[in-house]
């Protein structure tokens, strides 16, 4: 995605994370954890009368060399819960200058350095289903899976990086309209869902 400030003052904003990151977050509930840290409560998902309700520890770690690191930290009562996320992301920043061949739109807002922002995210995601689950067609068992996957995404990944980025051009006072909101990301969103190395091919229930 881009966002039409120079990196120094996008760098600004994002270094006071503590004063967006609830607001950008919301829905999502958070817990502030020390300084850099937030749990987030992702909603309630699932299917065939299993639900979870995923929370994910983030350490929101500082700059280093334009870079933006998020790391996973443990969620406090994570031992009992019956998931486990492991979300790694890396954001890069990338000072860009608006040419007239190609960026008319932008100089006619005035902005002429930019930023573009490259958003990496690694993210994995264990599940351990009570034993009534493994009655039913492993295909079912790896769909729910899947959901709750693509709903982490879809909360952290994407919407939190749209509304972070909608949040930022706010701050400074810089309105794009229903437009440029549409050309929000120029991504290629990739989703491998592959099983641990070591999962049999068919799941096996827990031991008694």
């Amino acid at each position: 995605m881009e966002v039409y400030a120079p990196v120094q003052r996008y760098e600004t904003y994002l270094n006071n994370h503590q004063e967006w990151f609830h607001r950008c977050a919301h829905p999502m509930k958070t817990e502030p954890v020390g300084k850099h840290g937030y749990i987030l409560t992702i909603g309630r998902y699932g299917s065939h009368g299993y639900e979870v309700e995923p929370k994910i520890g983030l350490h929101l770690l500082p700059q280093e060399q334009g870079v933006y690191r998020i790391a996973t930290i443990p969620v406090p009562e994570q031992p009992f819960l019956n998931y486990e996320v492991n979300f790694q992301a890396a954001m890069a920043l990338v000072p860009m200058r608006a040419t007239p061949e190609t960026d008319s739109d932008l100089l006619a807002l005035n902005v002429i350095d930019y930023t573009r922002v490259n958003w990496e995210l690694d993210l994995r995601v264990e599940m351990r289903f009570p034993r009534f689950i493994y009655r039913l067609p492993h295909g079912l068992i790896q769909g729910t899976g899947n959901r709750v996957l693509a709903q982490i995404v879809r909360q952290v990944s994407y919407r939190l990086t749209a509304k972070v980025q909608d949040d930022f051009h706010k701050t400074i006072g810089l309105d794009l309209g229903k437009r440029w909101r549409r050309k929000r990301f120029h991504a290629e969103r990739v989703r491998t869902l592959t099983p641990a190395p070591d999962m049999p091919d068919e799941p096996q229930p827990p031991a008694a």
